[in-house]
């Protein structure tokens, strides 16, 4: 999963054999003081007997553009056959890609990514010539120098940063942690370091800031290997589907994010004295499933995605943010990937895998700037079913007929997760990603917690009477009444799956369970409250929200004691 970039591509082509992968040439060395109108960097990713993926970034040093157009031709008998984030056509040897509506923009020093798969037999050569609207790239115009181009990461990444690694302990966390009754038996465990809001970089009412996380880090590190989890989380219009933990940035807002979050983070994480420490970034939580799941003339529709699907920001700030934080060879992107309970039914899970791709092939990413997926990020749903399958049936039903299943095809984290890994890598990322399961509050034990399957009376009473998770209806998130905490944060748990992690700290609220008035941009989201009937995305179901809620992120004394006493495995 070791993740690699590719210089800019110069005017000249590599030939790899059918069964190994073909590089992008490396830009010669006095590209970088010419003035080079267009760069085009063109990476075959994966190789095989018959066909092949490729990615292209081009970047525009010309005028800014509303809509533009790349070509190149083929040596070789390459066939583009579909493609992603670009209109491709193709007429003999030459290719013709055009932007997409929610892509045409190209402003000067800005950059665009598209995706394709082709077929070829022989050799597959690297085209040698690329033209961005008639202008050939790569190739000094005669103007004058130009700045050089980002040499990229100095270092290889580890395939497993959790490997062999402990993992931060945020002592702002844990003091709380400690101050709750029995709450020092997990004081001590890991959790993510949330970014919220552009003030937090820098520390909110005299907290830790993002320099002062990293800084206590390297204190914590020792001689050993350390990794640092913190969640990116602050996109225009973010979370579109809910109220609870809406941002300071309104929709149109993408060059705030840019500006104002993101780069100030990048420039942190760039800073030669952290080089040691391996960086793990969630990236922006409940953003891009939405423009699937909610969005157009579905019942759970919002006008705030059908905002968000329209304007292409959220692809755009999640491209960004990939783009310009991977640039650090010791931080390791992880794209939040929902869970089963969002995206887990037909028509949700490869939609979802194609939207993430989109994003991270915008704003100058590259699939190489992801090492992982996320899932399950600040939700419960369980980790492990074992007292049904997706392939049971009672009295020739399937459990997937069942009211709580409701013909989804998984019906927990671990299972879900293995699939869209491999779901994402047929989309077209590569095929080392690894998958994080956010597991602190999805542990569902104490008295309720079913000792075996349920009765085989019929399928509802079947699944109902043997899931741990015992939530009212799996589209429930806010502060869920009796809730536990999950499996203790732990590296290479499972096949495909690089660590189960606390990105979400234990005792920390989902949102306020009556509208508080604040300054911190979080609205009141009736999903909190404990006596609301529901809407579709529930199935019209009770919330199951425990009551007397604080806002978003601030401390919730009665959902962290709830969730020790629901510990499985247990607390000792």
């Amino acid at each position: 999963m070791s993740r690699t970039r590719t210089a800019m591509l110069a005017a000249l082509a590599l030939v790899a054999g059918a069964s190994g992968t073909a590089l992008a040439a490396t830009v010669p060395a006095d590209v970088g003081t010419a003035a080079v109108p267009c760069t085009v960097d063109y990476k075959v990713q994966n190789q095989w007997d018959t066909g092949f993926t490729a990615a292209v970034t081009v970047t525009n040093q010309g005028s800014a553009k509303s809509n533009w157009s790349v070509k190149w031709s083929y040596a070789g008998n390459q066939k583009v056959t579909s493609g992603w984030n670009a209109k491709i056509s193709q007429s003999g040897a030459a290719v013709t890609a055009t932007n997409e509506t929610y892509n045409g923009t190209l402003s000067t020093g800005g950059s665009v990514s598209f995706g394709f798969q082709g077929s070829y037999s022989g050799t597959n050569a690297v085209p040698a010539t690329f033209t961005l609207d008639g202008v050939t790239c790569n190739v000094d115009d005669g103007s004058g120098p130009t700045d050089p181009p980002d040499p990229g990461p100095t270092g290889p990444k580890v395939d497993n940063p959790y490997s062999g690694a402990k993992v931060y302990v945020n002592p702002e966390w844990s003091a709380k942690a400690a101050a709750e009754p029995g709450g020092s038996r997990i004081a001590n465990q890991p959790t993510g370091v949330w970014l919220d809001r552009i003030a937090a970089i820098n520390g909110v009412n005299g907290g830790m800031g993002l320099r002062d996380h990293l800084d206590e880090a390297l204190t914590q590190k020792g001689s050993g290997e350390l990794v640092v989890q913190l969640v990116i989380y602050n996109l225009p219009g973010r979370d579109c589907a809910a109220l609870a933990s809406n941002g300071e940035l309104g929709p149109t807002e993408l060059g705030r994010y840019k500006t104002e979050y993101i780069d100030p983070i990048a420039a942190i994480l760039a800073d030669p004295k952290y080089a040691a420490l391996r960086i793990v970034t969630t990236i922006e939580i409940d953003s891009l499933p939405n423009l699937v799941t909610n969005t157009g003339s579905r019942p759970t529709a919002t006008p705030q995605c059908d905002v968000m699907k329209a304007n292409g920001n959220y692809q755009k700030g999640v491209g960004y943010a990939l783009n310009k934080l991977g640039d650090a060879a010791n931080v390791y992107n992880y794209i939040d990937a929902g869970h089963h309970g969002w995206i887990g039914w037909d028509d949700n899970f490869a939609a979802s895998a194609t939207v993430m791709k989109e994003a991270a092939t915008s704003e100058g990413a590259t699939v190489n700037d992801v090492h992982g997926f996320i899932a399950n990020t600040a939700n419960y749903s369980a980790l492990k079913e074992n007292n049904f399958t997706i392939n049971d049936s009672v009295g020739g039903k399937s459990v997937r007929e069942s009211k709580w299943v409701d013909w989804n095809r998984y019906t927990d984290e671990l299972s879900f997760a293995q699939a869209f890994r491999n779901q994402l890598v047929t989309t077209g990322f590569n095929s080392g990603i690894g998958m994080l399961i956010d597991t602190s509050r999805n542990g569902w034990g104490g008295s309720a917690r079913p000792a075996g399957p349920g009765a085989m009376t019929d399928v509802d009473t079947y699944v109902n009477g043997g899931r741990y998770d015992r939530r009212i209806h799996v589209g429930n998130w806010c502060n869920q009444s009796g809730a536990g905490l999950g499996e203790r944060p732990q590296a290479n748990p499972a096949a495909g799956i690089d660590a189960y992690v606390w990105i979400k700290p234990p005792g920390e609220s989902d949102g306020a369970s009556k509208e508080i008035p604040n300054d911190e941009g979080k609205g009141f989201d009736r999903m909190c409250d404990p006596t609301y009937t529901g809407n579709p995305r529930n199935g019209n179901n009770m919330s199951g929200a425990l009551p007397d809620a604080p806002l978003s992120g601030h401390w919730f004394s009665a959902q962290f004691q709830q969730l020790m006493q629901n510990a499985y495995p247990p607390l000792s």
